[in-house]
């Protein structure tokens, strides 16, 4: 069943005001000619420009976090606490290719075994994620000399 349309009775929409800046909406009046602050030549004898790198062969270094701040104090030893629990750290792997395997992820640099101190059948496993604010130590690793006294 069709309904039989009687014609444009109801009011035209409102239509929105001109907003101050362009927005692809209206026509440009300029001709397309570019602002003059962004075509004016300065004088480049004080201020070479830098050379352009895009194309060379040289790889850019890349700042990375250094791996002592990603681990922070979770050293053997050490027992640390955030919202997943309360850890103790057994050890520490810093052989990327070992912790590769233990993380079973190829872009592991470092990882850390744990075991979970408030779950009584805590089992050790190994985590890599980094030290944050949300993290805090409780009981920080005893600290090893460099070179161990001989017996």
């Amino acid at each position: 069943m069709t309904v039989p349309v009687l014609g444009d009775t109801r009011p035209p929409l409102p239509v929105r005001p001109q907003p101050h800046e362009r927005d692809g909406r209206q026509p440009q009046t300029g001709g397309g000619q570019p602002h003059p602050q962004h075509t004016a030549r300065h004088d480049d004898t004080d201020h070479p420009a830098p050379p352009d790198r895009s194309r060379s062969m040289m790889p850019t270094p890349i700042a990375l976090t250094s791996t002592d701040q990603e681990i922070g104090p979770r050293r053997p030893g050490a027992i640390y606490q955030n919202v997943d629990g309360r850890f103790e750290v057994l050890a520490l792997i810093t052989d990327p290719r070992e912790a590769a395997k233990l993380l079973r992820r190829d872009s592991a640099r470092w990882a850390v075994i744990v075991r979970d101190t408030l779950r009584p059948d805590g089992q050790p496993f190994a985590v890599g994620s980094v030290w944050t604010t949300s993290d805090y130590l409780i009981r920080p690793a005893k600290a090893v000399p460099a070179f161990a006294p001989a017996a």
